[in-house]
């Protein structure tokens, strides 16, 4: 069995707590407050998330080739795997997505689905929106959505005048 390893990456928009291990990454969350790391190896992938992650966040990366073993139910599975075909400067509606997992009834089984993915970022849960355009949902801030998704160019950044 292995060992589960925490470190966190200093992002533009807060501190991401990433654990892994052996099998992959485990989670990335948004964090206010770091404790010290309980190792200091860090494990492969962990190091492999933290370069993408910074390439992601200085543009140069579109798409993360990384080892992730996320833990939830068959169905979160499921729809984070849905999660994952959304690329890069795209987004989907809660409905688009619960009609390509086969049930536009889903939609709110969906949408909770999304709110309980471990992994930001890397699985783009910031890539669903309202049908109606809206951002609405997202477990680390709706103004980190919309830095994300203006980051990523679906969205213009606003500047104000005044």
């Amino acid at each position: 069995m292995s060992k589960t390893q925490i470190a966190y990456y200093k992002s533009p928009i807060g501190t991401l707590e990433i654990t892994g291990g052996s099998k992959g990454i485990y989670s990335i969350i948004f964090v206010d407050e770091t404790s010290e790391n309980p190792s200091q190896v860090i494990a492969t992938e962990i190091q492999n998330c933290i370069q993408q992650l910074d390439e992601y966040f200085k543009g140069t990366r579109k798409e993360f080739e990384l080892k992730l073993a996320p833990k939830g139910t068959k169905f979160q599975g499921k729809v984070w795997k849905e999660l994952l075909k959304v690329p890069y400067g795209k987004t989907k509606s809660y409905s688009q997505q619960s009609i390509a997992l086969g049930d536009v009834k889903a939609i709110r089984a969906v949408a909770t689905a999304n709110g309980k993915n471990p992994i930001s970022i890397i699985i783009p849960c910031h890539r669903i929106i309202g049908s109606d355009g809206s951002l609405t949902g997202y477990a680390g801030g709706i103004w980190r959505k919309k830095w994300l998704l203006e980051h990523e160019g679906v969205l213009k950044k606003q500047t104000s005048l005044f």
